[in-house]
């Protein structure tokens, strides 16, 4: 029985450190705070116990580190929790935004856990009072600038009772100020730090939704600071390094924009990868899941025990290639076969198990696939893996050919469960919904909130190939992004052509 107290890092997934993530993997209960990217508990297992412990700040907005102003009674319940997973013998994971000792109140969760004789962990994290400023191009130290930084909250009030920072100390000292949970009292810091000596034109930049996809920045200064109008979460930089304006010549094609992704979770990983590189922020909604077919799975075996009878072997998606190949005992089986992948989603898939595929059509369709395959000379064998309820198309072109085909059932897929009220309150913010296959299409339309309702369908419906957009369009959407070559770049590359 272990609690860790894990970073999540300041807001960008990918910036969560890899020991987390290790912890994250391994939890059976996962206690989260509201700032933390969502896509972070696709890392936990799918039957963890997930407890949304995220702190509603009662009139002042809260930072990416630390939970502003919360009543003592709310931060007493989490550390009950806590304890009562862990003396359970659960492995806990604590995941809070940015790092945990730095206005997190991690500390306060180890001395009750310490207190209540339950062992726990600290995993460290990226905080936002370094990493938002230095995505936005601000160094927090310089040299010839500043060779000093303070981070500090922001409270005001009487600067001598629990928790009071003396702002007009904090002015006369040379370096630079970052300033967490600051927004509500932005006005009352900046009178406080004139009146200690900072100079109202002192520069000062705000930064919101710092590493993420939703960040902006404004530059001012201290005189103007009243006037600066983001939310939280913020970061304030208060000092001469917060005029400087270093950024990459080539900014991310996809910053400021969000996508939903809806494959599986097993499938997701390298479609967010893409997009997050990209500068998107990835909203991960699994739609359906990859099950199997016990029915079918002596008839599935002994495909892959005969497949040294077949000329061909056609795959027609990722999923097939996963549920397949491993069954082959022995690999030499397949000397004689060739591969036939409807894209280059399916041809990777194959190449993870050191296969290449011998033909992927030019149109990846089932109806492509057989135009490009040759006519059968004799009789012919082609063994089709294919999905429970898969459509006939390519059973019955092959067959138009001359080929007997033979049809697997390696997998089915099934409606996944309602997302959390939290996803889906940013579903309806995105931008763009990608999709991957047609079921993935119908699994979406029949998706419902948890009040019932069905999701709202994002402005950009992308699909990654004609079938999937075929699907799409005879479900009533309107497809507005389709790549030439259906793969997951191609993807990517398609959606940021067109939202420009």
């Amino acid at each position: 029985m272990t609690v860790f107290l894990v970073g999540a890092g300041p807001g960008d997934p990918g910036l969560i450190t890899r020991r987390g993530a290790e912890v994250l993997a391994g939890a059976d209960v996962v206690v989260y705070d509201r700032l933390i990217d969502h896509s972070l508990l696709a890392l936990a297992p799918s039957d963890a116990l997930f407890v949304d412990a995220g702190k509603r700040p009662a009139g002042t907005p809260g930072g990416t580190d630390g939970d502003a102003r919360v009543g003592a009674a709310r931060q007493d319940d989490i550390n009950a929790l806590l304890i009562t997973h862990g003396r359970a013998g659960a492995t806990v994971v604590r995941l809070k935004g940015g790092d945990p000792f730095l206005f997190g109140r991690g500390g306060e969760e180890a001395e009750a856990l310490s207190q209540a004789g339950v062992p726990w962990e600290v995993i460290p994290g990226v905080t936002s009072a370094i990493a938002a400023p230095a995505v936005a191009g601000i160094p927090v130290t310089q040299r010839g600038l500043s060779t000093s930084v303070t981070v500090v909250t922001g409270q005001v009030g009487d600067e001598a009772g629990p928790g009071g920072v003396d702002w007009e100390s904090l002015a006369r000292a040379n370096g630079t100020l970052v300033i967490l949970m600051g927004m509500a009292t932005r006005s009352e810091i900046a009178r406080r730090l004139q009146a200690g000596g900072r100079p109202a034109a002192e520069p000062v930049a705000v930064i919101e939704w710092g590493t993420t996809a939703r960040q902006r920045v404004v530059r001012t200064t201290l005189a103007e600071l009243e006037a600066v109008r983001l939310g939280s979460p913020a970061v304030i930089v208060v000092g001469q390094v917060a005029a400087l304006g270093l950024s990459s010549l080539d900014p991310r094609p996809l910053h400021g924009r969000s996508v939903v992704v809806t494959r599986a979770p097993a499938q997701a990983a390298a479609l967010s990868r893409v997009l997050n590189s990209a500068g998107a922020r990835v909203i991960e909604l699994p739609v359906i899941a990859i099950a199997d077919v016990p029915e079918e799975s002596d008839a599935l075996q002994q495909a892959a025990d005969g497949v040294a009878r077949y000329e061909w072997l056609a795959f027609t998606s990722a999923n097939a290639v996963e549920r397949f190949v491993p069954l082959v005992r022995d690999v030499r089986s397949l000397a004689s076969a060739r591969v036939a992948a409807v894209g280059l989603a399916t041809a990777s898939a194959l190449e993870a198990h050191h296969l290449i595929a011998d033909l992927i059509p030019a149109r990846s369709t089932a109806e492509g696939l057989v135009e490009e395959l040759p006519p059968a000379a004799g009789a012919g064998r082609v063994l089709f893996v294919k999905a429970a309820g898969a459509g006939d198309a390519l059973g019955v072109g092959l067959a138009a050919k001359g080929w007997t085909v033979d049809e697997a059932i390696a997998y089915r897929t099934v409606d996944a469960p309602p997302p959390r009220a939290e996803v889906a309150a940013m579903v309806g913010e995105a931008d763009v919904v990608t999709f991957a296959s047609a079921s993935a299409v119908s699994a979406y339309l029949r998706l419902r909130d948890t009040d019932g309702r069905p999701l709202p369908v994002p402005p950009v419906v992308a699909c990654i190939g004609q079938t999937t957009s075929v699907a799409a369009r005879a479900a009533g959407l309107s497809v507005a992004v389709e790549p030439a070559r259906a793969s997951v770049e191609g993807l990517v590359v398609a959606i940021a052509a067109h939202l420009g």
